[in-house]
């Protein structure tokens, strides 16, 4: 399953977003260093279901459907708070980068409202600049790799240099560890010279920041959007930064819980909510469902909760959702389930890719694939779009 990491300093709600994100119940307190081990479940990434196109009822193995929109797990993993030093074992560092390790994203929640200092105290809103924490956890990140690199790195330049071994192989097996892809070094090479016993520190830097832009892409989260400070430290990130997500995971938290409650009713993503019996509302409550329609809903156009997750997975990751089937006049599997799994692949994905998705056998026997649309045989190598219905012909 796909993995993202929910990071950032002790204090700036990485747990309030988790378990608004995923129901979940990590800790939380307002003091350093509440999440000790890492925490993981299940979030989702939403999709149109073609199961309202079709004007079909779908049977989800996992995940599920309601009205259309199919809701597809991904792991999130609510890591320990990351101060500067980490990588040098401050704070819960070497936890917090070895709890990361496999993730292909991270999630880097700030404070919005500049209510938590560098080292992830409570302190006056307003009083810190919430610009100072953005780079930070690239550094550190870049950092660690470096550590990792840098002890070894002599040897493994003589290796390559007198045995004439191929330096991205070399260095990605050195990084599996922290879940590093030899397509991810690969990428990074190509913008280095092959000079590298000459490399300063410099150099190595600059490759592994190269390295980590594909094997741990970062959000940008501003949390904690319903203080007042929050609107122009936001304004300044989105000048200074190509992708901020404003959110407020406190607001998510109290809607989608008034929603299990049966006290409104709420998709998360949404602009609004209806309220289907505010007799049952005590006045606090209703106080506190106009504050979020007001200072979150109306003025951002979601708590950005659900869209941190879509934005993960289609844009950084850069993944689509296909619908993997085996009979492909009826969109079902051999036990009659309408659209029983949907699939996240990387874009650029092929049927024989997805093959291997399904499971290593059908990958190894595969023999061709069937567009279930249009009931059409296409190539092993035709690439997949969004939506897309596939039945495998395997021969194991």
């Amino acid at each position: 399953m796909l993995q993202i990491a929910v990071t950032g300093k002790p204090n700036v709600g990485k747990s309030s977003f988790f378990n608004s994100a995923t129901l979940s119940e990590a800790e939380v307190a307002n003091y350093p260093f509440t999440t000790i081990d890492a925490n993981a479940a299940i979030a989702y990434v939403t999709a149109e279901c073609p199961c309202k196109e079709l004007e079909l009822t779908c049977n989800p193995r996992t995940g599920k459907c309601e009205d259309g929109i199919r809701y597809i797990p991904v792991e999130l993993i609510d890591v320990a708070g990351l101060v500067p030093g980490a990588y040098e074992g401050k704070g819960l560092g070497n936890k917090f980068l070895d709890d990361l390790s496999q993730a292909r994203a991270l999630i880097h929640i700030i404070d919005a409202s500049g209510g938590t200092d560098a080292e992830g105290n409570p302190c006056e809103a307003g009083t810190h600049d919430p610009l100072d924490d953005v780079n930070f956890l690239k550094h550190e990140v870049t950092m660690w790799v470096y550590s990792i690199l840098e002890r070894n790195w002599p040897r493994l330049i003589r290796k390559v240099m007198s045995e004439h071994l191929n330096f991205a192989k070399v260095i990605s097996e050195q990084l599996t560890g922290a879940g590093v892809l030899l397509d991810d070094v690969l990428e990074a090479e190509r913008i280095m010279n092959d000079e590298y016993d000459k490399w300063e520190q410099e150099d190595m830097l600059k490759f592994i920041d190269k390295i980590l832009e594909s094997a741990k892409p970062i959000i940008i989260v501003a949390n904690k959007i319903d203080t007042p400070q929050a609107e122009e430290n936001i304004r300044r990130l989105k000048e200074q930064y190509d992708q901020v997500i404003p959110t407020s995971a406190e607001s998510e938290l109290a809607l989608v819980n008034a929603q299990k409650a049966g006290l409104i009713k709420y998709v998360s993503g949404e602009d609004h909510f209806e309220i289907i019996d505010d007799t049952k509302l005590s006045d606090k409550q209703k106080m506190a469902l106009q504050y979020i329609d007001e200072n979150v809903l109306k003025k951002y156009g979601s708590t950005g909760i659900q869209e941190t997750i879509n934005k993960a997975v289609y844009e950084t990751l850069e993944n689509i959702v296909v619908y993997p089937v085996e009979d492909e006049h009826k969109y079902s599997d051999q036990k009659g389930n309408i659209l029983p799994d949907a699939l996240l692949v990387p874009k650029g994905s092929n049927p024989r890719d997805l093959a291997y998705c399904i499971h290593t056998d059908i990958g190894d026997g595969f023999t061709h694939a069937i567009d279930a649309r249009r009931n059409m045989r296409i190539s092993s190598e035709q690439e997949l779009k969004q939506s897309d219905i596939i039945s495998i012909i395997a021969n194991k």
